[in-house]
């Protein structure tokens, strides 16, 4: 039996949130609805331009590490933060949520990453992202035992912009297969696509990754085609499993010949888009690593992404094994 459900690998970031109107977008040249890369100056530049702001623990993989703890799955997580104020926010939240985040803290300089996310009334984020501390994540951060020890291993596209993050992945991939796992993926953001196409695509061909989360923008992007259903046909062929997010209109996911088609959850009110993709994969994992079939898969994710669509946050303020219940879902 596995030690964890999932272990998730990610750039640990936190998040300071405040809305805006698209007019502050354009003068502070954001671009909406990507994750733009910052250096210090700029997050202080743009951390000094906000409004009141939210402060609460994030980065893509450490999302879903809390949404799959919170249906009652055993979690893990790898990511760096540095010993300092912003470092010990993240290490409490997570370890708050019931994940076990073991990689030992920067000494020093650089600081825990942070990301400006700006929140438009369309419910659209902006994210301007300074990685600081994420970027010293590498392969004596990968714990054997954990890599070996969970059904699957889930790390985010983000990773590969950190250039030793890809070493601790392509690590921690080779140990989970030697023992039996599977390993999974999210393209993150299709400008995150966009700068590693090339690379994404031979992780999937090559068999180093199993299992591939992506929305329609990022499949769009990684295809080079305005054609969904033509990028949904292409990656059925490049990898085992994938399951493709398309905001109010649910989700599709492909496994051989097999097509699953899962509806969107209702939602009352659209506030924040930010970890919806994040919280899909935490449903869809916590459903795949108990042996649920797809179409429960797909319904756990959808889900958890419409409860946390409709707060301020990217990490599940309600228990979502007791909302899944209520739902009929577990």
């Amino acid at each position: 039996m596995a030690d964890f459900d999932v272990l998730c690998i990610g750039n640990a970031i936190v998040d300071i949130i405040a809305q805006c109107d698209d007019a502050f977008l354009e003068t502070n040249g954001i671009v909406k609805g990507a994750m733009n890369l910052i250096d210090a100056r700029r997050a202080e530049l743009l951390y000094s331009r906000m409004g009141p702001a939210v402060e609460a623990s994030g980065g893509s993989a450490g999302n879903t590490a809390a949404g799959i703890a919170s249906f009652g799955g055993r979690a893990a997580y790898f990511g760096k933060v540095s010993k300092d104020h912003l470092g010990g926010i993240f290490t409490h939240d997570i370890h708050a949520q019931g994940v076990a985040f073991d990689t030992k803290p920067l000494q020093g300089t650089p600081p825990t990453a942070r990301s400006m996310i700006f929140v438009t009334p369309d419910g659209e984020r902006s994210m301007n992202t300074y990685l600081g501390a994420c970027v010293e994540l590498g392969p004596d951060d990968v714990e054997a035992d954990k890599a070996k020890g969970a059904s699957v291993t889930y790390f985010e596209g983000y990773l590969w912009d950190p250039p030793k993050a890809k070493e601790a992945i392509r690590q921690t991939a080779r140990l989970a297969h030697e023992a039996g796992r599977e390993v999974a993926m999210t393209l993150s953001d299709s400008f995150c696509v966009d700068r590693y196409r090339d690379e994404f695509l031979d992780l999937m061909r090559s068999g180093t990754v199993d299992i591939v989360f992506a929305n329609s923008q990022e499949i769009r992007s990684l295809y080079q085609t305005e054609s969904f259903d033509g990028a949904v046909e292409l990656i059925r062929k490049d990898c085992r499993l994938a399951a493709v997010t398309r905001s109010e209109e649910g989700s599709v996911i492909v496994r051989g010949n097999e097509t699953v088609t899962i509806k969107a959850a209702p939602i009352r009110e659209l506030v924040d888009t930010t970890g919806a993709g994040d919280l899909y994969a935490a449903g869809f994992l916590h459903g795949y690593t108990q042996g649920r079939d797809l179409k429960a898969c797909g319904d756990l994710g959808s889900l958890a992404a419409g409860l946390v669509i409709q707060q301020i946050g990217p990490r599940p303020r309600q228990n979502l094994r007791e909302e899944a219940k209520a739902a009929g879902l577990l």
